[in-house]
């Protein structure tokens, strides 16, 4: 029986899906109730894939590690308000990077990839960078399939449409398509509804 063994793609996927698994936190997907960050690295992957079916290993790699381990570094490590949070940001993008870093070297990446992996998961240069804009358009839509409807739920109807236009003008054309394709409550895609509309000059 001939044993096929794994690339070394399969070896850096399986070795952060596992470091994801250990998160003691917890979130309600599709159905099931997951590690959050497992599940969240295993959607934004997927929404990579339908933005760029023809993703390089590094957008593939990113996508997967770009929240690794982040239940490590909670918010409340860092002071309140903005330079708090800017602080909190730069921590767990280095962190993450790091991270990746150590895995990609043990799978046997070059040192060009591994670099290239922590450029996007940065999200350095986003307004140039396709790659980097494809991650942010995941994790949006990530935000919106996981978020939209319990926010929905807690918030006015005009603060929940000031954050969709917020969400939306961080996504490409292409991001904003998929968004009207992901399932919501009635309420839910009203109020995109409205966002993209305002995002669009009415032109949705």
């Amino acid at each position: 029986m001939t044993v096929v063994e794994p690339t070394r793609l399969e070896r850096a996927l399986a070795a952060i899906d596992a470091a994801n698994a250990a998160d003691p936190n917890t979130i309600p997907v599709r159905g099931a109730v997951r590690p959050k960050e497992l599940a969240h690295a295993e959607m934004v992957s997927e929404w990579v894939g339908r933005l760029r079916p023809d993703a390089a290993e590094s957008l593939r790699l990113a996508a997967r590690a770009h929240h690794i381990r982040r239940w490590t570094i909670p918010r409340s490590s860092f002071p309140e308000g903005r330079i708090g949070y800017l602080r909190w940001r730069r921590s767990l993008h280095d962190m993450h990077a790091g991270e990746a870093e150590r895995i990609l070297r043990e799978a046997g990446y070059e040192e060009a990839t591994i670099a290239r992996v922590q450029t996007i998961i940065r999200k350095q240069d986003l307004a140039h960078d396709p790659d980097v804009q494809a991650l942010e358009d995941a994790l949006c839509l990530v935000f919106l399939e996981t978020q939209l409807d319990e926010l929905a739920a807690r918030l006015d109807d005009s603060k929940m449409v000031d954050i969709l236009r917020k969400t939306l003008r961080k996504m490409s054309p292409d991001g904003k398509r998929l968004a009207a394709a992901v399932k919501f409550s009635e309420n839910g895609r009203a109020l995109l509804g409205t966002a993209l509309q305002e995002s669009t000059g009415g032109n949705q």
